[in-house]
Order: structure tokens, then sequence, then C-alpha cells
């Protein structure tokens, strides 16, 4: 089973702006500025169609959406939220934080998905809403799917019940942790301070106050060769943990990030990304901003 894949899919936004429900716990939001909102989503949309145009140059498979005018969604950009793909014909769809956010579950991606990949199992986590019990996707699960275990931050958007229906349904073996911001606060998911790729992991460790739960973590990954590369809470800031490992259609690597996440990274964490796959950067400050999302949360991995 492979890890990462050369084919994803990504929804272009046609509404694209703050969202005060999700800004509750998520703290890289920012609403500050003089840009109305005609302007925030014009410019979202342009640092949409950059990031995909540099994807399909370099030979990654992307098949774009485009998100419905209504009902109005200000974070339809991040579908990895909602749902994942999976071998063997799966598709999962989570139960989201915010009432709004719960809009972006698109029946019309789903059919088109299962006409285009054969999917013919799909498992519904929603119910789980009524509950107040959220698990948000691989925002909520660094999911190493070779070796099939999960990493996640518990957090108000990643529930303990819901990561273990999802571990037994999926076999999964979970390692769940506690982190927190440069201002203590519970970091509201786990792929801002995380990315996983097939032979290093970049990880805030830094952010993690449990001795014990760092241990676990480090175990983990040394046990599946994963050469562990730290990045601070400044730089977590700067959307470094934001990063996605995808494989065009030759078969090269590349790690995907935001210009922002690039220019915060040093010398020597460049290097050692670059043993082992090409960096490909986009400018997404506005989305950023905004949204308090970066690359990786724009992208909803094809797995088949």
């Amino acid at each position: 089973m492979d890890t990462i894949t050369s084919k994803v899919f990504m929804v272009r936004p046609s509404n694209f702006g703050f969202n005060a429900e999700t800004a509750q716990n998520n703290a890289f939001q920012d609403n500050s500025g003089s840009l109305t909102k005609s302007e925030i989503n014009s410019e979202a949309v342009k640092e949409f169609d950059n990031l995909v145009s540099k994807l399909k140059i370099h030979g990654i498979e992307v098949i774009v959406y485009e998100d419905s005018a209504k009902p109005l969604k200000t974070d339809a950009v991040f579908p990895n939220n909602w749902i994942t793909t999976h071998e063997e014909g799966i598709i999962i769809t989570y139960p989201m934080y915010s009432n709004n956010r719960r809009l972006e579950r698109s029946s019309v991606i789903i059919e088109d998905l299962k006409h285009k990949f054969g999917y013919d199992r799909h498992y519904f986590f929603e119910h789980y809403e009524t509950e107040d019990k959220f698990l948000e996707g691989t925002g909520s699960m660094i999911l190493d799917r070779e070796n099939k275990i999960i990493y996640a931050c518990l957090s108000e958007r990643t529930n303990i019940e819901v990561l273990e229906k999802f571990s037994v349904l999926m076999s999964y073996k979970k390692i769940y942790f506690h982190s927190n911001d440069d201002k203590g606060k519970a970091i509201y998911h786990t792929n801002v301070m995380m990315a996983l790729a097939e032979e290093f992991c970049i990880i805030c460790m830094e952010s993690i106050a449990s001795e014990v739960e760092k241990s676990e973590i480090e175990q983990q990954l040394k046990l599946n060769n994963k050469e562990i590369i730290e990045i601070s809470q400044d730089q977590v800031n700067h959307f470094a943990g934001n990063m996605l490992q995808l494989k065009n259609t030759k078969g090269e690597r590349f790690l995907i990030m935001s210009e922002q996440a690039y220019h915060s990274l040093h010398e020597d964490q460049i290097a050692k990304i670059q043993s082992y796959c090409r960096i490909l950067h986009s400018p997404l400050n506005v989305i950023e901003k905004y949204g308090g999302g970066s690359a990786r949360c724009m992208i909803a991995e094809i797995f088949q």
C-alpha cells in the first residue's frame, strides 16, 4: 500500500473568506486588513489556480471541482477535512466542528469520484455531529497508509471516540497525543504541526509537552525508518507543518508547501528534505491569512 499518490482533487472556491465559527479554535485565521470580501475571494482563486497549475506542470494529476455559489461555503477550498479515499474502493466522510462547514460535503463530488474510480463502499461518520464529536479527515489524522498508523493530536476537532472508530474500521494503529501552540492553546489540527512523507517526518516536537507522548511518536517513526525533521513553533505559525508529499506519473517525489512555509525553513531543513524529494512551493498568503489553512489542507488525495 502506498503512502503517497499521484492523483488528487481540489475545490476551486466560489465564496472564500473568513469563517468566524472556525476561528473559535483556529488560531491561524486573521480577519484584519483592508481587502473586501470580493477581493479576498478573487485573490484566493488566483492562488488556487496557481497551485493547481504548478502541480499539473510537474505531472501530478489534479481533478478540479467548482464550488457552488449557493449555499455559501467560505472554506470549500479545504476538502481534505470532510472526505478521504482509500484502496479497496472505500470513501469515508467525516463529522465537522463548524455547522457551516458541514455544507461542504458534496454528493456531486462523491458520485463523480465513484464514477471515475469505482468506489463502492462509503462509510459515514457524520452522525457523530449530533453528539458534538468530531474528526476532520486528514486535518485531524496524519495517515501512514503503508504501515497503517494514525498520528493525531486531540482537540475539539479530533475526538478520541471517533478516532477509535476509524482505527477499528480501517485496522490502523492509533498514536494520539496533545499539542499546544506558542500561547498554550490546543492546536486544532494535527496537519499544521506534522507532515509525514515516505522516508521522513516533519514535526514540531516542542509543541508536545508530554515526554511520554514524544517518546511514543519518536519510537514509532524510527521503527518505520522515518527521519525526523523538527520544526519550531514559529515555523508552525508560518505553516511549515502543513505540507504534503505527492508523486507524479513518472514516480518523481515532491513535497508541496506554501511560499511562506518554504521561506520559514532553515537551510539544513531544506537540504534534508531535498535529499529525499523536490520541493514545490506556491504563494498562498490570502488563503492562509483568512482561512487558517495552507497547501496540505487544499489537497484531497485519491487512493484506489
